[in-house]
């Protein structure tokens, strides 16, 4: 019995001891496996990375500004003469032609004045017939006179006052002609007072307001005033303000669409008229009105209507497209000078010389960098960009110091989320980045170590705020002329990089050629087909994610990330 019981001891103790073992194993694989997959398996960069694929569609580079529709003719009719606005026959909306009678003044005064004048004028007609009476008469006295003095039987004092008498008469009737005539211009004045009593349409068109009241008296002696406005509907005026950034982008002859707030997505097309040399100037914001005209058949656009107005600076179809955060631009990619993007200042900073000086180095090591296998120089560029914070996306508005308080904002969940991905992205790329990325930040060893890590670390060292900050903004144009005269609309290539990963997995930098630009995607010339796949950023980590939730932000790449966000974009 006592045996019994020992050997069921023994077999309890030892199936105790295998299932330890067996726990410990399992154990140990598992760990094992964590460690291999944390440290030296290769993971998908489309779990790191946010990705697009390079599609084929339509692109339009726009300036995008506010403005309003007026009629292009239109004129404020007003009172010529004072008095009370007696009867109005037309009302707002009416529509009149040329000649049609709108509205009429009181014209009783204008009338009496008119009587009364024509009447003096009559008096002074009748006077004028006593006069030339008299004027025959004085003759005849001084013809009878001179024949008696010719015969010695009058006396040389008559005979002169004949001779007076006679000048007297012809004055008299000169200066009675002379009151005739200024009493006959008063008179056509008078008339045309009176007939300022009834107010006629000078042109065709609608009745678009009223600003008197019948019944109201008007005081035309310091200034006239307006009764109402007839406009010409049938072809409108937009009237829109661009800012001094934009408006070097226009010319004379361009095309431009607008939508109304209640057209429902219907646009209407013209073609930019005019550009206003003076500038409107409010709170320091320098705009400059710029004008086109559209038809109005259907009476669908009314005065003083909001539109949304763009204008169409370079337009492409059916083109290969890739977001602009994608893509990062080159240096002086503007042409063969070396032109500087739209919105860089004339001066390098820092960060961009230090570029300029890596970037001559990489040309001098492109021969020892040609000999290392792709797949090495691939995952060295990798590497490089993602252990420098600023090659990450976002933040391309800040400068270093807002980078930096904003980083400092973070919770400390953010911020070692931040670095997980980080060590993460440079246990993926392997040794090689790492000891490249080691070399270039030391900045240390021989010139063919140094070389090694160039290629990528020059890409890297260059501010990304400075790199993207033109993303989006279209290519200046290659002929300009002063003043607001016609621009080419032909835009200087421009070129850039992409990151493409690959069927395999593989990350790779290609070059492309850009074309037409706005805020959200960039036309892709050359350096790309259908269906590639190309990193946009980083994607967020749970914990900025729901921080972004509950600010209510609309995604995007985390704070400290650099890149081409909606920021680098031309904005409006």
């Amino acid at each position: 019995m006592k045996s019994s019981s020992f050997l069921s001891t023994l077999r309890q103790r030892a199936l105790h001891r295998y299932t330890v073992l067996a726990l410990l194993v399992v154990l140990l694989t598992a760990a094992g496996y964590w460690g291999w997959h944390k440290f030296y398996a290769k993971k998908d960069p489309r779990e790191i990375y946010q990705v697009a694929e390079v599609q084929r569609g339509d692109i339009q580079d726009l300036v995008t500004a506010t403005g309003t529709v007026q009629p292009l003719e239109y004129v404020d009719v007003g009172a010529q003469v004072s008095g009370q606005l007696k009867k109005l026959h037309i009302e707002v909306g009416s529509v009149v032609k040329e000649g049609d009678l709108l509205a009429e003044i009181d014209p009783t005064v204008f009338r009496a004045t008119v009587d009364a004048r024509r009447a003096g004028l009559r008096n002074q007609q009748a006077t004028m017939k006593e006069r030339e009476s008299a004027l025959v008469l004085a003759n005849l006295q001084y013809t009878r006179q001179k024949n008696l003095m010719a015969a010695d039987a009058t006396t040389a004092e008559a005979l002169q006052t004949a001779e007076a008498s006679l000048r007297a008469a012809k004055a008299q009737i000169d200066a009675l002609q002379a009151q005739i005539e200024q009493t006959q211009s008063t008179l056509r004045a008078d008339e045309a007072n009176l007939n300022y009593a009834k107010i006629y349409a000078p042109m065709a068109g609608t009745v678009v307001s009223l600003t008197a009241r019948q019944g109201q008296t008007l005081n035309a002696n310091q200034n006239a005033p307006t009764i109402l406005r007839i406009a010409d509907l049938s072809t409108m005026t937009v009237q829109t303000q661009v800012s001094e950034a934009e408006v070097g982008k226009l010319s004379k002859g361009m095309e431009v669409y607008f939508t109304t707030l209640g057209s429902q997505g219907r646009r209407w097309y013209g073609a930019l008229r005019k550009i206003e040399p003076t500038p409107t100037v409010t709170n320091n914001v320098v705009l400059y009105n710029a004008l086109f005209d559209v038809p109005n058949k259907n009476q669908a656009l009314m005065p003083n209507m909001t539109t949304q107005v763009f204008f169409i600076a370079a337009t492409a179809k059916d083109v290969l497209l890739v977001p602009t955060a994608a893509v990062t631009i080159a240096r002086g990619s503007g042409g063969a000078g070396g032109k500087r993007e739209r919105g860089e200042t004339a001066g390098k900073s820092t960060n961009e010389k230090s570029a300029d000086a890596s970037t001559t180095k990489n040309a001098a090591s492109k021969a020892e960098a040609k000999d290392k296998p792709a797949d090495t120089q691939a995952t060295a560029q990798t590497a490089g960009k993602s252990a420098d914070p600023s090659g990450d996306q976002s933040f391309t508005n800040m400068t270093q110091e807002e980078r930096r308080a904003s980083f400092e904002k973070m919770s400390p969940e953010e911020r070692e989320a931040m670095r997980e991905r980080r060590r993460a992205m440079r246990e993926a790329a392997g040794k090689s980045g790492d000891s490249a990325l080691a070399q270039s930040d030391k900045s240390t060893g021989d010139e063919k170590s140094k070389a090694g890590s160039t290629k990528s670390a020059a890409a890297d060292k260059v501010d990304p705020l400075a790199a993207t900050s033109n993303i989006g903004s279209p290519p200046t144009s290659s002929v300009s002329t002063s003043g607001f005269a016609e621009q080419s609309t032909t835009r200087t290539p421009r070129s850039g990089t992409v990151k493409v990963i690959d069927q395999d997995g593989k990350i790779e930098q290609r070059k492309v050629e850009l074309g037409v630009t706005n805020r959200v995607q960039m036309q892709v010339v050359s350096g790309l087909v259908e269906g590639d796949t190309v990193i946009i950023g980083m994607k967020l980590p749970p914990s900025s994610k729901r921080t972004q939730a509950a600010t209510g932000q609309q995604g995007g790449m985390p704070p400290g990330m650099g890149g081409a966000g909606a920021g680098s974009a031309r904005g409006r």
